[in-house]
């Protein structure tokens, strides 16, 4: 668990894909880690791109939603997700 909070910590504010131990996949920017969670504001872009413009809006299921906790020892890998916008 400390591993991934450390992780977390240097990726705080950067958008990331982040793996749960289930499976699911959670994409979308850190807005806030704490000792047990990370709370991930989750991308909700179709196909191409960043979301240029979009930031904000919730508008044809782009932009960004609301931010939400993962438990950190749910957690099962994080990397940076800039790769993952292309």
């Amino acid at each position: 668990m400390n591993r991934y909070h450390g992780i977390c910590q240097r990726y705080h504010g950067q958008n990331v894909r982040i793996t749960h131990r289930d499976g699911n996949v959670h994409v979308g920017r850190i807005v806030r880690v704490t000792p047990t969670h990370v709370f991930i504001q989750p991308y909700r872009g179709r196909g191409g791109g960043y979301g240029m413009g979009y930031y904000g809006r919730r508008y044809g299921g782009y932009g960004w939603g609301a931010a939400y906790g993962i438990g950190l020892g749910f957690i099962a890998g994080v990397a940076l997700a800039g790769i993952f916008f292309w």
